[in-house]
């Protein structure tokens, strides 16, 4: 569908691509990953013809159209939300219509959304009328970039299930690992001004990048020493007349040398953030609270209570009140009636990506970041604001040029530089990306105090995590466990009453009686789906090394002395790979 050739791309003194090349066929589920600013966007701009490569070449085939998601701002006119959604066909018939309905009720509209102008929704959902345009075109090829931000977790789950099964070929740009591993088939990683694709979901494209990485560095320090002892061997004889040959064959032979380049370090940064101090057993309490707007009641008599190192997450449909309870406990918003009670020695921070005003506009980032009152190293505080984006020089930017984005990131690194004991968490992850995920999540798996999160992060919940909270209409339900013990019990709840599962109309308290049965055996299906995928890769290993020995068995081969340097490294490359599948499917099957 698209051969991406030898392209090249820099803007002034940065280099994006160099040579890259990427082939794209029909069916293809490819996530593109990298670092922030490495060309991801870039490259999805050149691929829709907005920007010109400097070199090489992008072919289509002949035919083929694409359909393109921003990250921000798609452009929208004066279309209702249902006409957005069928803005591709002038005269939609009825199973047309059906088919666009079907999916706006997917993406969390209401029917009575449908004759909406979608000019006067907010931006979130503007972003999510676009993106049902996409899905009711069906166009060959889907280029989303961020395609969840603006999604609630239920809706990115039904989203996630849709693109499972959706007929043409997806190229996506997500920092949800979760997401890329149920959607994608495959990696593609921008690595050395280069793309290199990973037939592997995204844990697996971590083990084998590593593994390349330690053998360039072993290759490189065996160069290095080889480069050593002949430039030691240069020194000390180059004045003797007995070994002036030998010294210029050894001279000639260096000069011929093509020399490894170290790529910069691909590792997540690792960091320790400062523990807070400690809150007595019971942290927060909400007595008997009403909240609402207007006529519109979010809550009428709710009683809930956070205890001491809880990490919960909330979850529940568009509007059903997460927000709202969560700015209840942060004091944000204040109660109708009822009460709030904090407990002993604790402190709350809030944050949310829609925050504004706690950033001083005169400052900058650096002088924000250590204006938290912790007296934090200066290579540290650089460290944590290099692993939520602002590296080097950035640190000296303004606060009043940065970007949404950008304060959102500066807020979230202020807050773990200085953590309270209370987290209040909504949507942290949004513009983070996949490596600045992994160091939050570090962070907060470590962290001593309490936690209450919102977020359509499927691998952040579960990864951080160890209550969820549902929030259905008011009523909220406390499950034990991660999202991912939270799906299963709903399943099973659905099964037992015939539909789908309610939030119980009581006070919010843990379930009494946890899937004991479905705890015991976590463990062993997730083995077993583990075990499932890694004999698939061991099966497709084996294709390529016969593959490789076939091609080294042809005697045209070695005609070509780069062509057989190439295979040579690439049957190393398997090779590797393959005895580290081995390794993997027999620790599975121990």
């Amino acid at each position: 569908m698209i051969s991406v050739r030898g392209i090249k791309k820099s803007f002034g003194d940065q280099v994006l691509y160099d040579g890259a090349d990427l082939q794209l066929n029909a069916g293809d589920r490819f996530a593109l990953v990298g670092p922030n600013g490495a060309g991801k966007s870039t490259l999805f701009k050149m691929l829709l013809g907005e920007e010109e490569p400097d070199g090489g070449s992008i072919e289509w085939k002949r035919g083929a159209k694409a359909g393109y998601l921003p990250q921000e701002n798609p452009p929208i006119g004066e279309e209702t939300v249902l006409e957005t959604a069928l803005a591709h066909r002038s005269d939609p018939d009825g199973r047309e219509t059906a088919k666009a309905k079907k999916i706006l009720m997917g993406l969390g509209f209401k029917v009575a959304d449908f004759d909406k102008p979608i000019s006067e929704l907010s931006g979130g959902w503007a972003m999510r009328g676009a993106l049902a345009r996409l899905l009711v075109e069906e166009p060959q090829l889907l280029l989303l970039d961020e395609p969840t931000n603006h999604l609630d977790l239920l809706t990115l789950v039904w989203f996630q299930e849709y693109l499972q099964s959706y007929p043409g070929a997806i190229l996506m740009i997500s920092h949800d690992r979760g997401f890329i591993d149920e959607v994608c088939s495959a990696i593609v990683a921008v690595e050395d001004k280069r793309l290199k694709k990973y037939n592997t979901n995204y844990e697996g494209f971590l083990a084998e990048r590593e593994a390349a990485r330690d053998r360039v560095m072993s290759a490189y320090k065996q160069q290095q020493d080889e480069i050593a002892a002949m430039e030691d061997f240069i020194m000390r004889n180059r004045a003797r007349v007995s070994t002036a040959s030998r010294v210029q064959s050894v001279m000639k032979k260096l000069d011929k040398i093509e020399r490894i380049e170290l790529p910069p370090s691909l590792k997540s940064v690792s960091i320790t953030f400062p523990q807070p101090g400690r809150t007595g057993t019971s942290v927060l309490r909400l007595k008997n609270v009403h909240k609402a707007y207007g006529s519109n009641v979010v809550y009428d008599g709710l009683n809930f209570e956070l205890e001491r190192g809880q990490k919960m997450a909330f979850v529940g449909p568009n509007g059903a009140g997460k927000s709202t309870l969560l700015k209840v406990l942060g004091d944000i918003i204040p109660i109708d009636s009822g009460e709030r009670v904090l407990g002993h020695n604790v402190k709350v921070g809030y944050f949310s990506q829609h925050r504004e005003g706690q950033l001083d506009p005169r400052r900058t980032v650096l002088q924000e970041a250590t204006s938290v009152g912790r007296l934090n190293g200066d290579l540290f505080t650089r460290t944590v604001l290099g692993t939520f984006l602002f590296p080097g020089d950035s640190v000296h930017k303004k606060v009043e040029v940065l970007s949404g984005g950008e304060k959102s990131r500066l807020q979230l690194a202020k807050l773990l530089l200085d953590p309270p004991n209370v987290l209040l968490l909504d949507e942290p992850t949004t513009h983070l990306d996949l490596t600045s995920v992994e160091a939050l999540v570090d962070a907060l798996k470590s962290f001593e105090g309490t936690i209450c999160a919102i977020s359509h992060d499927v691998y952040f919940l579960n990864a951080v995590a160890d209550h969820v909270v549902h929030v259905v209409q008011g009523k909220i339900t406390v499950y034990p466990g991660n999202f991912e013990y939270f799906q299963h019990r709903m399943a099973q709840l659905e099964a037992e009453n015939g539909g789908p599962a309610k939030a119980a109309p009581t006070d919010a308290r843990p379930e009494s009686a946890a899937d004991n049965a479905y705890e015991a055996s976590k463990d062993a299906r997730r083995k077993a789906k583990a075990l499932e995928k890694a004999q698939a890769e061991l099966e497709r290993l084996h294709a390529d090394m016969e593959r490789i020995a076939n091609e080294m068995s042809d005697p045209k081969l070695y005609e070509d002395f780069d062509r057989v340097t190439k295979v040579g490294e690439e049957m190393e490359t398997v090779q590797a790979a393959l005895q580290a599948k081995e390794e993997e499917v027999k620790r599975l099957t121990a």
